[in-house]
């Protein structure tokens, strides 16, 4: 059996490339728990273990608010703009029965924080991305305490560990119809959710704000009744730009459920997952044959999502709020023509420069050195157009070409090879 095995992989690396979601093997669960992983024994080192770290050392500080307790004071910690705020009622936390339509749960991110917030809930939840480990869990009481504790949680990993995160401890985004108390209607969930599921099968469970043309979506949708006329008057509830009508607004440090985080969610939770499984699979394989020569179907998968060739298009212009457009656009970097992976599109697609941002991440940055150098050298052949397969031909040359050049002049320590191509 031991022979056949990389026989069998050889012979599935050869079949032809699905979508990326489709990435090879990745509903099989990783045995995290087992060397050389080692999840649970691992010590993280992410955003949330070095904030509590610099708590412990009499560093930093964390005020406890009257109103919303520790969120503001993390918000500003953890540098989360509060206008990535979005909101979900549908019951999908270990909080479940705080969150209703009239209680949402409000989720803040940045780059590799992603924090949970129920009014009147005892806890607040967080995960941070590990650029080892993948996605780590926690939660803090919310009440005052002179020392503040996160407790990492292992519950989370029952959902948070599973084919809807690639098998790997990671981020679910979830669309799933909801009764009018916010119970999920489990018959109705899609099976993605992330930059290739259709505009109209999107934030089933969610609010939605902000204006989308004729494009009709799941979000604000409570109830069978609500589906149900969904189905003829598909923009009933949406073009909103206020969620007054549903909930009280002053819950919240910040108004809305805006498009544009929307959007960036579901394109990065999925790319966390996809760093995290391929990290892991490289791991197994450096240990098994000591190469990554079987991981070719992971590699094309990898980057048609990295590229967002598969992306679901904007059939609309999408509005999104100004606060977040400029907070995400901040954060750069920028090429000397100004240029960033960050600039939004919003017209036809996400982004204009169709590269995901997070290539960027110490998550990327840290996967093993032989898939990571194996990934720049694809990418670059993809960009330059040496690779011609019809898997990445839908990528426009003035596209290919801008971001090879945003690439070369923001991304620290790429091979001595791009900079030969452009000066060629």
């Amino acid at each position: 059996m031991s022979r056949l095995v990389p026989l069998l992989l050889a012979l599935l690396a050869l079949l032809p490339a699905g979508r990326a979601e489709d990435f090879q093997g990745s509903t099989h669960p990783i045995e995290y728990d087992q060397p050389p992983f080692s999840y649970t024994a691992a010590t993280p080192r992410d955003a949330i273990a070095q904030l509590q770290a610099r708590l412990d050392a009499k560093e930093t500080k964390l005020h406890f608010d009257d109103t919303f307790g520790w969120l503001p004071a993390l918000l500003d910690a953890l540098k989360i703009p509060p206008s990535s705020q979005a909101l979900v009622f549908s019951k999908t936390s270990l909080q479940r029965h705080d969150i209703t339509p009239q209680n949402p749960r409000a989720l803040y991110f940045n780059d590799d924080v992603y924090l949970g917030y129920i009014p009147g809930a005892a806890l607040m939840e967080l995960s941070a991305v590990d650029p080892v480990l993948g996605g780590v869990f926690y939660s803090i009481e919310q009440m005052p305490a002179r020392k503040p504790k996160f407790t990492r949680e292992s519950d989370c990993l029952r959902c948070h560990a599973s084919p809807r995160t690639m098998g790997v401890p990671g981020h679910v985004i979830r669309s799933i119809a909801t009764d009018h108390t916010g119970e999920m209607d489990l018959q109705s969930e899609f099976t993605t959710q992330d930059q290739t599921t259709p505009f109209a099968e999107r934030w089933g469970g969610w609010y939605v704000t902000g204006q989308h043309g004729s494009m009709g979506h799941r979000g604000n949708l409570i109830g069978a009744k609500a589906f149900a006329n969904f189905e003829n008057e598909p923009l009933r509830r949406g073009n909103l730009d206020s969620l007054a009508d549903f909930f009280d607004e002053t819950k919240f440090p910040t108004r809305g459920s805006d498009l544009a985080p929307l959007l960036v969610l579901e394109h990065q939770a999925k790319m966390h997952n996809y760093i995290a499984r391929l990290n892991y699979e490289t791991q197994q394989m450096l240990a098994a044959y000591g190469h990554v020569r079987y991981l070719k179907n992971q590699v094309n998968a990898f980057l048609r999502y990295l590229l967002f060739t598969e992306e679901a298009p904007l059939t609309s212009p999408v509005s999104g709020d100004p606060a977040y457009l400029q907070a995400f656009a901040a954060l750069g970097p920028r090429d000397p023509a100004g240029r960033s992976l960050r600039d939004f599109d919003l017209q036809t697609r996400i982004f204009r420069y169709p590269c995901s941002f997070l290539i960027y991440s110490e998550a990327f940055d840290k996967l093993p050195p032989p898939i990571h150098d194996h990934l720049l050298q694809r990418l670059h052949e993809i960009l330059t157009g040496k690779d011609t397969s019809p898997e990445f031909a839908r990528i426009p040359g003035e596209q290919r070409q801008a971001i090879l050049e945003i690439l070369r002049a923001t991304k620290p320590g790429l091979p001595e090879y791009w900079s030969a191509s452009a000066a060629q």
